[in-house]
């Protein structure tokens, strides 16, 4: 059994001070298949001393050799990117096939060097000289259900900056990231700029954002442990971006190609076992088109293939572990109590299955905005349809849980669609299934967080802006 026992720290492996250790289990098997050393507050000390120390020169790198750092990073992700596949597939249970969960961070990369050849970190603004700066160093903190994206995100936009990171990846899905910090040591990352510390959120995470050193946070978790975070950074007055949690609503008018609407809601929303914050986990329908909507939906149910990830046919694997499995069997029961009308799915494992945390794709109808599972999130296989009589009703109960992070429209009418869209209080608002892109800005309102990631919006997230009044214009070049 592998043993993943060291930190990555000033461009070195090095071993913990004060380890622990965390065994890792295969979410399809239910088998511990590798063990990781969890770190302690000493060992994150060191890892933003080196930071620290790196920020000095890699703070003043030049946008080209930043370029040219992320064009490598990206060459040498691509040559082992079916590898760092396998283990996401091992360690968090995606299936194989699931190519996002690699794919997006080589995009994450390339889109890095795309805003950064043409940003220009220097302005004017009246007779003012406006400069964006390095913040400093970074703390990012990572989420289990896409290890590999979230991790890049906000790394392509630190490198892009010029911020050295110390990381914590969860202990959930530590490997992909153990993985990744070796393709940054062969791209030829410089010492200190990027380093790794596992280990759990109140040890490790905790000292990362109670850290006097370290100089912004970028968080992807839960709402509650975004709160935990806060009120930690909050001590040494940082900045903290944070991505949080998601009720996202799915609009379905009545012009639109109820077919299709159907189709994506099923394939967006069940991707990933729904272990995505963006999830159109509630569906509106109008009341007379109910009906056909939920005939459309359990068909679309019925090709989904859940089973071995490792499998080529399969199309939805094991949640993440039996935690999370059991958080979702308890919202089941609890919309079945609350009166909830179950259309397909429902408590236990899939009949072929007897073991694995594996969820039954399920869909309810009849539930209501007080239901549990309309207003909490669930991170799981779920779907909540909600009749509406009017546009305004579905946009009332859209709007009508604490989170903000997405949003989703279904329409015939552009114009029409446009307009449910502008009222829609979320961070990002899709039209017709629209993939999602990393020139868009992505982060939530309320509930779901502050802050952006992805693109310029992503990248500013690590600069400070400093106003030069005085000066001449000659010197704002």
């Amino acid at each position: 059994m592998k043993h993943y026992g060291n930190f990555y720290i000033n461009g070195e492996w090095v071993q913990p001070l004060q380890a622990r250790t965390h065994e890792l289990i295969n979410p399809a098997t239910e088998a511990v298949f590798a063990t990781v050393s969890l770190g302690s507050a000493p060992d994150v000390d060191r890892a933003v001393a080196a930071a620290r120390k790196a920020f000095a020169s890699f703070s003043e790198s030049s946008k080209a050799s930043r370029i040219e750092l992320l064009e490598q990073i990206v060459r040498k992700l691509e040559a082992r990117e079916n590898e760092i596949m396998e283990a996401i597939t091992t360690e968090l249970g995606a299936p194989r096939t699931l190519k996002g969960q690699t794919g997006s961070a080589v995009a994450a990369f390339r889109q890095a060097v795309t805003v950064l050849r043409d940003y220009e970190f220097e302005s004017r603004l009246g007779n003012n000289i406006i400069r964006r700066e390095p913040i400093g160093v970074c703390g990012l903190i990572t989420p289990w259900n896409w290890p590999l994206q979230t991790l890049v995100t906000k790394l392509a936009a630190s490198i892009a900056a010029g911020c050295p990171v110390v990381v914590k990846p969860s202990e959930v899905t530590p490997v992909s990231a153990i993985l990744l910090t070796e393709v940054l040591h062969e791209a030829g990352v410089p010492p200190g700029v990027f380093n790794l510390v596992n280990g759990d959120g109140p040890t490790v995470g905790a000292a990362i954002c109670r850290h006097p050193d370290i100089d912004m946070v970028s968080f992807t978790g839960s709402t509650r442990a975004g709160i935990l975070v806060a009120e930690a950074a909050a001590h040494t007055v940082k900045r903290v971006c944070q991505e949080l949690g998601g009720k996202s609503a799915h609009i379905i008018l009545p012009d639109a190609d109820l077919a299709g609407a159907a189709r994506f809601n099923i394939v967006r929303g069940f991707s990933n076992s729904a272990q995505s914050c963006h999830s159109p986990s509630r569906m509106l329908v109008h009341k007379d088109q109910v009906e056909k909507v939920l005939e459309l939906l359990t068909q679309e149910v019925a090709k989904l293939k859940v089973g071995d990830p490792q499998d080529s046919a399969t199309t939805m694997g094991p949640v993440a572990n039996r935690s999370q499995f059991e958080k979702i069997q308890k919202y089941i029961q609890s919309a079945i109590d609350e009166g909830a009308r179950l259309v397909c799915g429902g408590p236990g494992l899939p009949e072929e299955l007897d073991k694995g945390y594996y969820v039954r794709p399920t869909v309810f109808a009849d539930v209501t905005p007080d239901m549990t599972i309309a207003r909490e999130e669930i991170f799981g296989p779920v779907l909540s349809v909600m009749a509406y009589s009017t546009v305004d009703e579905a946009i009332e109960i859209a709007n009508g849980t604490p989170y903000g992070l997405g949003g989703y429209v279904y329409a015939g009418d552009l114009a029409k669609g446009k307009e449910v869209g502008r009222r829609l209080r979320a961070g990002r608002i899709f039209y017709n299934g629209s993939p999602s892109n990393l020139v868009a800005p992505m982060g939530g309102y309320g509930h779901s967080g502050n802050g952006r990631e992805v693109g310029v919006y992503g990248l500013e997230e690590y600069l400070e802006v400093k106003a030069m009044i005085g000066f001449e214009v000659a010197d704002a070049v």
